[in-house]
């Protein structure tokens, strides 16, 4: 596995323990549909599902990770989130959060949780 696909996977290790840690229970990762593709789906305490993107970057040198969610992303993650939700047929509240993961593989990471971007 190339080296940014090795972070990337460690990145999303890291904020679905974040999130476990926090009370949020897993439903699915990696969620395809089509071309487009939901890092994370997880159940807050209060049932809310919960839609996560998570940007893995090394160092902060080239900017904040989140700021690679740009608009044309967000509108690809609100298509697969739409199609999730007929999908699963969810009738409860939704949202997009994005994590931010900053660090390497083996050491302690920098995690950053920002809810209800949309």
């Amino acid at each position: 596995m190339a080296a940014h696909n090795e972070l990337g996977k460690w990145g999303e290790d890291c904020a679905a323990d974040y999130l476990q840690r926090k009370g949020y229970t897993i439903v699915e990762r990696d969620w395809k549909s089509g071309h487009r593709d939901i890092d994370i789906i997880a159940a807050d305490k209060d049932g809310t599902i919960v839609f996560i993107e998570v940007k893995t970057r090394r160092n902060r040198l080239f900017g904040d990770p989140e700021e690679a969610v740009d608009h044309q992303k967000l509108q690809s993650l609100q298509s697969a989130m739409n199609h999730y939700i007929k999908y699963r047929r969810i009738n409860g509240d939704v949202r997009l959060d994005i994590i931010t993961v900053v660090g390497t593989i083996g050491a302690e990471p920098e995690i950053d949780h920002i809810k209800d971007v949309l």
